[in-house]
């Protein structure tokens, strides 16, 4: 892999990776999840938004992918859309007041007996991923940075199943360690500062994008 290319996939994840670090309505559902119904079939969850994020990883490279690959004009103002979006992202996560950070600390800590299964759990999850927009959006203003004729399919797949992954092994991983409450406590504390950098980051971020697509 060239330098360009490593380049790229850095860039491209890092900007996931923050993102990720965002909490957000996933987020709550996780931790939602993990209190009433423990690790194992809270993992269902995990597994169904990552199963979201995949296929809206899919449409981009295989769909967006085939538009960009035929118009410089749309390619172009795909970007510009993107690093609009993750500026729109960062305004959002910046102007947003500490007391809307509140109820991520108020979730009971008291588990309710539900009735549930981890395909049930899967579905939650899948449904709570794919009919969010923003996620979809998102991976566009991602995937513009990289879907370009000089950038290879395998490339941009391999960039996609590590990026499902993360947002898999990072919802586990939220399940485990939020499920009590002490963990969750802590966390919901410093969520506030840590949504206000990545945010600041975010924004860096679809600046740069669209001053490129600006420049070329």
């Amino acid at each position: 892999m060239d330098m360009t290319l490593l380049s790229i996939f850095f860039t491209v994840a890092f900007a996931h990776f923050l993102a990720l670090l965002s909490p957000g309505p996933d987020f709550v559902l996780l931790v939602k999840s993990a209190i009433k119904n423990g690790g194992k079939k809270s993992i269902g969850v995990a597994a169904g938004i990552a199963s979201a994020n995949a296929a809206y990883i899919s449409l981009c490279l295989v769909g967006v992918g085939s538009i960009l690959a035929s118009s410089i004009a749309i390619m172009i103002a795909l970007k510009i859309a993107g690093g609009l979006f993750l500026i729109y992202l960062a305004i959002m996560a910046l102007k947003a007041k500490k007391a809307s950070y509140i109820d991520l600390a108020v979730i009971s800590a008291e588990r309710e007996k539900i009735e549930t299964t981890f395909i049930k759990e899967m579905f939650i999850g899948f449904m709570s991923g794919i009919l969010n927009p923003k996620n979809l959006l998102f991976y566009l203003s991602l995937f513009t940075v990289v879907l370009t004729g000089e950038v290879s399919f395998a490339f941009k797949l391999a960039l996609g199943v590590w990026m499902t992954s993360m947002v898999f092994f990072w919802d586990v991983a939220i399940i485990y360690f939020l499920s009590t409450k002490r963990v969750r406590t802590k966390f919901s504390k410093a969520a506030y500062y840590i949504d206000k950098i990545t945010g600041a980051v975010l924004g860096l971020i679809g600046i740069t994008i669209v001053k490129s697509a600006l420049t070329k």
